[in-house]
């Protein structure tokens, strides 16, 4: 399975314009053929970025199926509504990412996935985009497997987690940055946010031995960035 995320930076007087053609046009149309589907539309929180960005995560069966989705946007049943798109925004950021060996997701069902628009709950995750040193992606692949994912929970059971981790993923060859990875966290407590932006982080998890500290010999920066879904989201 290939993941395409796509970042979309909308015209402002075209915010639901926009939407409307994506929800209608562009994944009911996408999801014909069976190559592909788009899961998760979320927008950039309000007061965590730029104004008017939505994100989407859409999941093609593999290599091939990307191809021919390819194909139908550049010459073929998608060109239409792709320029559609392009005219209600200013521009679309696009990475074509793959599942880590410890990601709990590796496989969708993709004729599960809805292509039509049906009503869920909101929800929030955090998207950290991690860039790891040179030299040190594999290792940090396999050691934020190991003690990053579930580390909390085992290391502080008695405190409710604010985070779990659904997905995560690698810039696939060819498809962006070669060393990133992307971690799809749902917020399990949304009043944690309010605590985590206005408190330091306790010492507890200053000590070495905590990923926190540990893993600075492999990365010492990323970015957080708050993702709500939308009401029609096909995922949430």
């Amino acid at each position: 399975m290939l993941v395409i995320r796509e970042e979309h930076s909308v015209r402002g007087s075209a915010e639901e314009e926009f939407d409307h053609a994506l929800r209608d046009e562009w994944i009911p149309a996408l999801a014909r053929g069976g190559d592909a589907r788009v899961g998760l539309v979320a927008r950039l929180a309000h007061g965590s970025g730029e104004a008017y960005r939505m994100v989407t995560y859409s999941f093609a069966r593999d290599a091939a199926a990307f191809g021919r989705l390819a194909d139908r946007i550049h010459s073929g049943d998608l060109r239409r509504i792709a320029a559609r798109l392009d005219d209600l925004r200013y521009e679309a950021d696009t990475k074509l990412l793959a599942p880590l060996p410890w990601s709990r997701l590796q496989t969708l069902d993709l004729e599960k996935i809805p292509s039509d628009a049906r009503e869920r709950p909101l929800a929030i995750f955090m998207e950290d985009t991690v860039h790891p040193f040179p030299g040190k992606l594999d290792e940090y692949i396999e050691r934020s497997g190991t003690e990053y994912s579930g580390g909390y929970s085992k290391s502080f059971p008695d405190v409710p987690r604010l985070l779990e981790i659904e997905a995560a993923f690698r810039t696939a060859f060819g498809g962006g940055r070669r060393a990133e990875i992307v971690l799809w966290q749902r917020v399990l407590l949304q009043e944690g946010l309010l605590h985590l932006l206005t408190s330091e982080l306790p010492d507890e998890f200053r000590k070495p031995g905590r990923w926190m500290v540990d893993a600075l010999a492999l990365r010492d920066s990323w970015r957080s960035r708050l993702l709500r879904t939308v009401s029609w989201s096909p995922l949430g």
